[in-house]
């Protein structure tokens, strides 16, 4: 404390001090407060070391003797392990000489059952270092396993985020992971959130400290070459919707109050000058790239540019935060009756992807009042022609040009289209309340009427 008002005093003594002349400017006089804002005042930007590159996966044995690792616990799920990324990975750890064990029991759109399993695996193996390779799906499980396993003692809902578990705030050091993303969607390698369904609501949530990133996200676009066409399709959208939301949101500045202290400001912080870049530069890479990425599977500079897009929505997202599209997903594919998309399996599923976009033509026309410029550049990014656009019709402008994207990738005609009817609406407002950080997060305040107006509008988009 002593230190802290030496400080503010040496402040003040400069401000008193200064040159006041015209020729340096008058700068006013400086008033330092102890006490903190009540409205935050400032963001960070914080994500994982990221190093892209052809077949740089090759790498990624000399980085864990680098960490002098002795044990790893290598995660995937059971489509991956004995294809190509996978396969590449432990050629380069044997070829290092580092010890693993393979996990592969990682469940698409992972569920708090499929989370512990895999942190029961974790707690049997003496690990000292964590490498998934996979989608979203593997990364945020490996997540969950490093927390748990380094926190043995912990119940499952400690850190789960509030009001469904208990939020609790993550103080101990994690074992260091790496993360080999596979499919070019989630930005999961860049961030400290990892998302479930809560079986027992019938709803995604997740956990989100800054503590979860991975040490290293390594970006090998090789590995997006095999990727299904409908599972490209599906994971375009969630950039799509990561780069819209995260741009979109509430800006920093009025997100909520000032943490007491730095390290409590959250990792969805709001929209800032920073990951309003990334956004942009993923908004643009979607226009040029999306489509070609999606149905010409050999063009490795589509696929490579929309695998490198994923991560820099990662990094955006995983400072600014997503908002709305994301609250009425997670309800959506956590109550999934029989939907079952090609290039996903046999199991009813509905993709994080199909399930973030199905509102965003809603949503978008919802939120624009709160900020139509911004609304009307991301369609400008996206192709659509705003010279003489009115501000009155941001809205309608946005949510045409993202109708015009899921038009021409043939995404399903509504949630009708996913097994959904108005006699469900009810059940999904309730599934999407308990998604207090990122309702939070939307530029317009809304309520349990305006969410149900939102998906019955979703019902059929087009």
């Amino acid at each position: 404390m002593s230190s802290r008002k030496r400080v503010f005093d040496l402040l003040r003594t400069i401000n008193v001090a200064s040159c006041q002349c015209p020729a340096h400017g008058y700068r006013g006089n400086i008033h330092v407060s102890n006490s903190t804002p009540v409205k935050d005042y400032a963001f960070e930007i914080k994500c994982s070391t990221v190093r892209y590159g052809l077949g740089v996966t090759r790498e990624v044995g000399q980085d864990l003797v680098n960490l002098n690792a002795k044990n790893v616990c290598v995660m995937t799920d059971s489509n991956l392990v004995s294809l190509n990324p996978v396969k590449a990975v432990l050629n380069s750890l044997t070829k290092n000489g580092v010890n693993y064990k393979v996990y592969d029991r990682v469940r698409v759109e992972p569920t708090d059952s499929s989370f512990k399993d895999a942190i029961k695996f974790a707690k049997e193996g003496n690990f000292d270092s964590f490498v998934a390779v996979g989608g979203g799906s593997v990364m945020d499980t490996c997540k969950a396993a490093n927390l748990y396993y380094c926190d043995p003692d912990a119940d499952f809902l400690d850190y789960v985020n509030a009001p469904v578990g208990k939020g609790k705030s993550i103080s101990l050091q994690l074992k260091p992971m790496i993360a080999i993303p596979t499919t070019s969607g989630t930005g999961s390698e860049t961030t400290g959130v990892c998302i479930f369904d809560f079986e027992e609501i019938h709803a995604k949530t997740g956990i989100s400290h800054n503590a979860l990133r991975p040490l290293l996200a390594v970006i090998d676009p090789l590995h997006t070459l095999t990727v299904p066409e409908k599972v490209s399709n599906y994971s375009g959208f969630d950039i799509f919707c990561h780069a819209l939301e995260s741009f979109t949101a509430v800006p920093y500045t009025e997100r909520g109050s000032a943490p007491a202290n730095p390290t409590l400001r959250p990792a969805y912080q709001g929209s800032n000058p920073i990951s309003d870049v990334w956004a942009r530069f993923c908004l643009q890479t979607l226009q040029k790239y999306f489509v070609r990425s999606v149905y010409n599977a050999d063009d490795i500079e589509a696929r490579s540019s929309m695998h490198l897009a994923a991560t820099m929505a990662g990094v955006g997202i995983g400072n600014a935060g997503v908002h709305l599209c994301h609250g009425l997903a997670y309800p959506i594919a956590g109550n999934v009756k029989s939907f079952v998309p090609k290039d996903y399996g046999t199991e009813p599923i509905i993709p994080h992807g199909l399930a973030v976009v199905m509102t965003a033509p809603a949503v978008f026309r919802f939120t624009a009042p709160s900020d139509p410029d911004k609304h009307l550049e991301a369609a400008s990014l996206l192709g659509a022609d705003v010279a003489n656009a009115k501000r009155d019709d941001a809205g309608k402008i946005l949510s045409d040009t993202i109708l015009k994207y899921m038009d021409a990738m043939k995404i399903e005609n509504g949630l009708k289209a996913l097994g959904y009817t108005s006699s469900d609406v009810p059940d999904l407002v309730k599934g999407a309340l308990p998604q207090d950080r990122l309702l939070k997060l939307t530029p317009r305040p809304q309520s349990a009427d305006d969410l149900s107006k939102l998906l019955e509008d979703s019902l059929t988009i087009y």
